[in-house]
């Protein structure tokens, strides 16, 4: 009887200390509304991901269909289809934290009470009864180092680290997280000038594209090395974005989808970039100027497998050290990084991490550009010589020199989605005009932006650890003295220069002002720290 009570008494500490729980979500066909086709079809929600919802029908086929397209019924039962996953996805963010600890926690106790049980048997029984209890208590012992060891648990990558490499470019760019995948929402425009030095032009024009909520770019957050790298070259990912760039702006395959190497066609502008047939400007080549615009070592940008491209320097600041096969290498951290440099193949030699490229030899999940019009053809001799914003900051001129001549196009948009393009060739004007839609870069859900005048934004609001000063077309210089008061009026923090992150984690909750002096003029604004 003992013999047996000592064996279950094993047995129910080792699997307390290997087990784990499966859940499961039941799904349920469904009568689906098409009204763009006036269809209806029987299928089960399979997934809902770019504004694209997938549904697989009695005989297992997935189909897709836009969520515009579908009835007002069949959207609000996908939405709460979708908030249940997330909510799902909410309570399984357990690779790191409390959980885990805990869980390691009850382990190291178990395995404690499971040696003390094995030195008191030593100790106290007979010996012929020991030679029966050692084999199981050796058995047990196994198990349950299987369980510490065997089974790691997997982590994630660091969210404060990836919000690092967007956060100087905010409020251009949004960042939010779910357990899966880290999303970067922007327009699609930055912040430099778009589209001078391109001497092979499709006549293509940048305007905002809707980079928000389900149309996000998607960084996974638990990226996994693939066994086989795949090539980035001319016969992979000649659709779509590769990476996307800290400042919110997609990176493509250095080749086009005809093949060549877009720099060397002389289809890319000073900074590397161009439009697609989307009137989506994007990166063929590393931006490696977005070096430049903070003075730690940050990513310049993420690949879509989850994996950091840095410039010139190691992220600890030091020399950039040799390349591998993929154009990377792994950092004093064990974490695998990209390089971008000036020469081919720029950024991604072999994409290191697990993606999955679809038959249009795209990645997915991808964010998509929505043409408001038909795209244009190559202007063969065209030289672009700039893109000027307009003063109310909602269209460009495009000035460019052909046959000796300098034209131009001046376009605009309204809030409404109203665009207009004026063409001015040869002294001929051609106005067309097109629909589209106008997106604004989302906060942070619970943030919002404090606008302290055009040129100064202070966010998130509320905050609780870091307060980020943003600057847009003002030099730091200018800025000559930043100080936070509390509702008391007493002064809790000082500094005589610019800088663009405060630390507040020290500061007691409550309600603060904040007052930035520049050459000309102060501006103060109220903010909370919860």
């Amino acid at each position: 009887m003992k013999k047996i009570f000592m064996v279950l008494l094993i047995c129910i500490i080792t699997q307390i200390t290997w087990a784990h729980d499966a859940h499961q979500q039941m799904a349920f066909p469904r009568k689906w509304n098409i009204e763009s086709t006036h269809q209806t079809i029987n299928g089960t929600f399979y997934l809902f991901k770019n504004n694209t919802v997938f549904i697989e029908n009695n005989d297992g086929n997935i189909k897709s269909f836009s969520f515009n397209d579908l009835s007002l019924n069949d959207q609000q039962f996908v939405q709460k289809r979708q908030a249940n996953i997330n909510a799902l996805h909410a309570k399984a963010k357990p690779v790191i934290g409390n959980s885990i600890n805990n869980q390691f926690t009850i382990k190291l106790y178990l395995m404690v009470a499971l040696l003390i049980f094995v030195a008191w048997q030593f100790f106290n029984a007979e010996r012929k009864k020991w030679l029966y209890v050692m084999p199981t208590v050796l058995v047990g012992g196994l198990v349950m180092s299987y369980s510490f060891t065997s089974k790691t648990l997997k982590k994630s990558t660091d969210i404060t680290y990836l919000k690092s490499a967007f956060d100087p470019f905010r409020p251009n760019v949004n960042t939010r997280w779910d357990a899966n995948y880290f999303y970067v929402e922007s327009i699609g425009i930055p912040e430099h000038e778009m589209m001078k030095g391109i001497t092979s032009w499709q006549q293509q024009f940048p305007i905002p594209q809707c980079y928000i909520g389900t149309n996000a770019w998607s960084i996974p957050l638990n990226p996994v090395k693939a066994s086989t790298p795949v090539p980035v070259n001319q016969q992979h990912f000649l659709r779509g974005a590769i990476a996307v760039a800290a400042n919110g702006i997609a990176i493509f395959n250095p080749y086009t989808n005809t093949g060549v190497d877009a720099f060397l066609d002389g289809q890319l502008d000073e900074f590397g970039g161009h439009c697609g047939r989307a009137d989506d400007y994007h990166y063929h080549t590393a931006p490696l100027f977005l070096d430049i615009k903070t003075s730690d070592i940050l990513p310049i940008a993420f690949a879509l497998d989850g994996y950091a491209v840095y410039g010139s320097l190691e992220p600890d600041g030091s020399a950039m050290k040799t390349l591998d096969a993929n154009h990377g290498h792994e950092g004093t951290n064990g974490l695998y990084h990209y390089h971008g440099t000036a020469t081919a193949p720029y950024m991604i030699g072999n994409m290191v991490g697990q993606v999955t490229e679809d038959t249009t030899l795209q990645i997915i999940p991808q964010a998509s550009a929505k043409p408001i019009r038909p795209a244009g053809t190559p202007l063969k001799g065209a030289v672009i010589t700039g893109c000027k914003a307009n003063t109310t900051n909602n269209g460009y001129t495009l000035t460019y020199t052909l046959n000796g001549k300098t034209d131009s196009v001046e376009y605009s948009w309204t809030q409404a989605g109203n665009y207009t393009f004026n063409f001015y060739a040869s002294g001929v004007k051609t106005t067309n005009t097109y629909k589209g839609t106008i997106c604004t870069v989302p906060n942070t859900v619970g943030i919002k932006q404090l606008n302290l005048s055009n040129k100064i934004v202070v966010y998130p609001n509320p905050a609780n650890e870091n307060l980020h000063i943003g600057l847009t077309d003002i030099d730091s210089k200018q800025i000559t003295n930043i100080g936070i008061f509390n509702l008391s009026g007493k002064q809790v923090y000082s500094a005589s220069q610019f800088e663009n992150i405060i630390d507040i984690k020290g500061f007691e909750a409550g309600i603060y002002f904040i007052k930035i002096k520049t050459n000309q003029t102060e501006v103060t604004q109220k903010f909370v720290i919860d």
